[in-house]
């Protein structure tokens, strides 16, 4: 099995709310998420990952049931654990959840889910979610005592946060990236699946390949970014293309 390449299209919502959200039936409102997931198909991308936020900033509830309905790849909603969040994705039926932190002070989700310290309501939802049939994911710290938190919360799949590796250089990023190995191999023991998101780019890819037992990578902003230049598709493929010369296999 190849690794796969979740394709996180929530910045393309953000540069339309840029200019369009108060204007939401705006028959110029552009660019298109829907689109951008149709675009994202035919550059290979294995999932589409949405984030309804509870401050609906970027990505709005009609985008949510327009790519659920029309497009024919899974689809990773992530969520914060609220009420709210889990009637949305209770109605949606995705095929993946990852719950995640979210506040309203954040430019984006910075840090991940304190699992540890959120067992019981975590642990509910995760339990709603898995009734309505959705595979659940917890997007935590590479720390080991969330990794074991999320195993015995019965998680299907961890995605660990890179964004302290993606954001920092030498020797820190090298601290950082054992973390993560570390973090991987529990989980992987634990019997979860490995996926891992935030800041990866198409510079600092490689070196997460130390990382092993990863499944998943779950990426945006750098692909939005690189579209401007040569295409969502092209973004696309660019990326999985890099992605598939990960050295360790998912099942491993």
């Amino acid at each position: 099995m190849s690794l796969l390449l979740g394709v996180n299209i929530d910045h393309v919502a953000t540069l339309r709310q840029a200019r369009y959200a108060l204007l939401p039936d705006s028959p110029n409102a552009e660019p298109s998420p829907l689109e951008a997931a149709l675009d994202a198909i035919r550059g290979g991308a294995d999932s589409i990952t949405i984030h309804v936020r509870g401050d609906r900033r970027h990505m709005q509830d009609r985008d949510a049931r327009r790519i659920r309905a029309e497009v024919p790849l899974p689809l990773n909603l992530e969520m914060g654990v609220t009420a709210e969040m889990l009637a949305l994705a209770l109605e949606l039926k995705p095929q993946f959840a990852c719950l995640v932190p979210e506040t309203r002070e954040e430019v984006t989700t910075e840090g991940g889910l304190d699992v540890a310290g959120r067992r019981a309501e975590t642990g509910d939802c995760i339990r709603a979610l898995q009734d309505a049939g959705i595979r659940v994911s917890l997007f935590i710290d590479p720390d080991l005592a969330q990794v074991e938190t999320a195993a015995q919360l019965g998680a299907d799949m961890i995605e660990l946060h890179t964004g302290c590796f993606a954001n920092t250089e030498g020797v820190a990023q090298q601290a950082e990236i054992q973390r993560l190995i570390a973090a991987a191999e529990l989980g992987h023991a634990s019997g979860l699946q490995v996926n891992a998101g935030h800041g990866i780019n198409y510079g600092n890819l490689f070196k997460l390949f130390a990382v092993p037992h990863l499944a998943e990578l779950n990426i945006g902003h750098t692909i939005v970014a690189r579209a401007i230049r040569v295409g969502f598709t092209e973004a696309v493929r660019e990326m999985k293309q890099l992605m598939s010369t990960y050295p360790a296999g998912p099942c491993d």
